[in-house]
């Protein structure tokens, strides 16, 4: 698609995502920023790890965004005893016709809610490291397609909770974004107990867009314009983040493909056809921060991944503003946005 189809669809695509976002606001109260976020992950391709304490609304989060769009959703409750080939699907052998049949597991779905997904073990987690990132699912030599859209949004307490497990380092690398909802303010909480305290927030939200809107809007988003100063500017963090001496591990190359996705998703909500570095540097703490492993001396000195971003960001020239498309100046990004 390209950029002037972008443009056309622009229009359509802000209204569609604010009518989105209003829905799942009006179940979660007071947090504008995380709502915003999950949309730009939904319209980037991407997938969403929703990580915080019990009870503060991570699974209520995803249950909303599912239900304000008219598609297939499934939820996975990952246990101790969840087995791959729950997620996956098997192959049973089917006696009267003398073959084997697949029967599709809980993946085969367009919004997938994973909940407490750091309570199933390593080997059931690795089920979905196919499905997440070639959006396919291979059994007995065989290649099922997933549907189209295809995201997981996955919740997870943190990892000092009892019984829950580490996700593997190619498990975290597989989410474009992670978010943490965080306690609601008092007004906020007020009204929660006032607005939902006799009856489920979720019981009168009704979908406000089909999936077939939203595959529209996606292809709408790839169309956004990244102007090379932007690429070196997305390119110049992550390698930041590898030659950093208090990491052991920095962000992949997949996590530069991610950044520039959720970039230009939010320059389209920002209701811009083009993206600016501004959009990349509000992004770097939730795409870039959970793919990180600070060294054992940074964690001793109480650094974390966050603390190690926000220095990044900090330091990382910025490029200097470039005409945007069409000839209109393209205004300065604000320095460390979103932090």
């Amino acid at each position: 698609m390209t950029t002037y189809d972008a443009r056309e669809n622009l229009s359509d695509l802000t209204a569609t995502a604010d009518e989105v976002r209003r829905s799942v606001e009006s179940v979660i109260e007071g947090k504008p920023e995380a709502v915003r976020l999950a949309l730009t992950v939904l319209l980037a391709e991407g997938h969403l790890l929703v990580e915080d304490v019990p009870g503060v609304g991570k699974t209520m989060l995803a249950k909303a965004l599912a239900r304000s769009i008219d598609c297939s959703v499934r939820r996975i409750q990952f246990t101790p005893d969840l087995l791959p080939s729950d997620i996956t699907g098997v192959s049973v052998y089917d006696q009267e016709r003398r073959e084997f049949e697949f029967k599709p597991g809980a993946i085969f779905a367009q919004i997938v809610i994973g909940d407490e997904i750091n309570r199933a073990s390593p080997k059931t987690q690795s089920a979905l490291l196919e499905s997440m990132e070639e959006r396919q699912v291979t059994i007995d030599g065989q290649t099922y397609p997933l549907p189209n859209p295809f995201m997981v949004v996955a919740t997870q307490n943190p990892v000092e909770m009892e019984g829950t497990y580490t996700l593997p380092e190619a498990q975290r690398d597989r989410f474009m974004a992670r978010l943490s909802i965080g306690y609601p303010s008092t007004a906020a909480e007020l009204e929660m107990l006032d607005v939902h305290g006799g009856v489920s927030p979720l019981a009168g939200l009704r979908p406000v867009a089909h999936a077939d809107d939203i595959s529209k809007l996606i292809a709408a988003v790839r169309g956004v314009h990244v102007a090379e100063p932007v690429k070196r500017y997305a390119v110049d963090l992550v390698t930041a983040t590898r030659n950093h001496p208090e990491l052991r591990l920095g962000a992949s190359p997949r996590a530069t493909l991610q950044l520039l996705r959720a970039a230009r998703a939010a320059a389209a909500l920002n209701g811009r056809d083009f993206t600016l570095p501004d959009d990349v540097q509000f992004l770097a703490m939730p795409v870039l921060a959970h793919r990180l492993l600070p060294t054992a001396q940074a964690q001793l000195n109480r650094r974390t991944a966050e603390h190690i971003v926000y220095d990044i960001v900090q330091r990382t020239p910025l490029p200097s503003p470039a005409p945007a498309p069409g000839g209109a100046q393209a205004p300065a990004p604000v320095q460390a946005r979103g932090f």
